[in-house]
Order: C-alpha cells, then sequence, then structure tokens
C-alpha cells in the first residue's frame, strides 16, 4: 500500500454543518474528536472521508476544501469507502475501528445545499476511537492487522 496521511482534521459545533479545519485534534475514546458536534459515545464518534471523494467533486465544478462535507478526518491515499466494517486504522497515535461506511443524508444539509450533491454518504466512513491521542495534517494512516 501506499502511503495514506492526514490532510486535515476538521471540527464544527453544530451538526448538518461545514466544519473547520484545525491544527491539531484531541480524540478520546466513547468521545472521538473533543468539543465536536458528533462526539458522543456512539458508533459514528468520528467522520472520515478521502481528499480523493473531495477532488472528485472539485472536478464537478464544486468549490469544495476538506471539512465541507462535514468529515472530522480528511485522509489521503487510502480507499476509505471500500474498507469493510471492524478494519482497524492507525490515525497518527490513535486506533480506530470502522462501524459504518457511507450513511443518510440528512434534509436541509448545509452542503447539499451549498454543493448540490453530497458525496458523504457515499463515500464517507464513521470509526470508533479505541485509544486517546491528538491527530494532525501529516500523520500517517495505516491499516492494521487484527
Amino acid at each position: 500500500m501506499s502511503h495514506a496521511e492526514v490532510v486535515s482534521v476538521n471540527i464544527s459545533l453544530e451538526k448538518g454543518l461545514p466544519k473547520t479545519p484545525i491544527a491539531e485534534g484531541r480524540l478520546e475514546p466513547d468521545v472521538g474528536l473533543v468539543g465536536d458536534a458528533h462526539a458522543g459515545p456512539w458508533h459514528r464518534q468520528l467522520s472520515l472521508l478521502a481528499m480523493e471523494s473531495i477532488d472528485i467533486m472539485r472536478q464537478r465544478g464544486a468549490e469544495v476544501n476538506p471539512g465541507d462535507f462535514a468529515e472530522n478526518i480528511t485522509t489521503r491515499g487510502l480507499c476509505l469507502h471500500t474498507l469493510p466494517v471492524g478494519t482497524l486504522l492507525q490515525i497518527g497515535p490513535v486506533r480506530a475501528a470502522v462501524t459504518q461506511i457511507g450513511k443518510e443524508c440528512h434534509a436541509g444539509c448545509a452542503i447539499r445545499q451549498k454543493v448540490g450533491d453530497c458525496i458523504m454518504p457515499r463515500q464517507g466512513i464513521f470509526v470508533r476511537v479505541l485509544n486517546a491521542g491528538t491527530v494532525r495534517p501529516g500523520d500517517a494512516v495505516r491499516l492494521l492487522e487484527d
């Protein structure tokens, strides 16, 4: 596998809105990204979307950037939406388990209104955070063996 990495760490205070890139994010088990609207003890603690998916939207003429699809972590170099549920990932110092591929897009989603389409329901993934750590752009993303 080629080198995969974190492109952006993104946060928002409200659900359904684009997220803002931050310099680093603190990930905690049973929380996800500390301070994010989606944080909490459920199966979608943390959302990931590949930069390659954002690039597809850009090729269609959308002016979009990391965080615009409300993903917590934007990656490059790994085809996220093809990973099976249960896959273990190492994101910088943090281990995470894939819990869901894609999701239903909620009505009135600000992203769909802005862009006309949202790729997150088809190509975004969700993970559960297994250990605490701080994640930054440039951190490696690796698949782990069980």
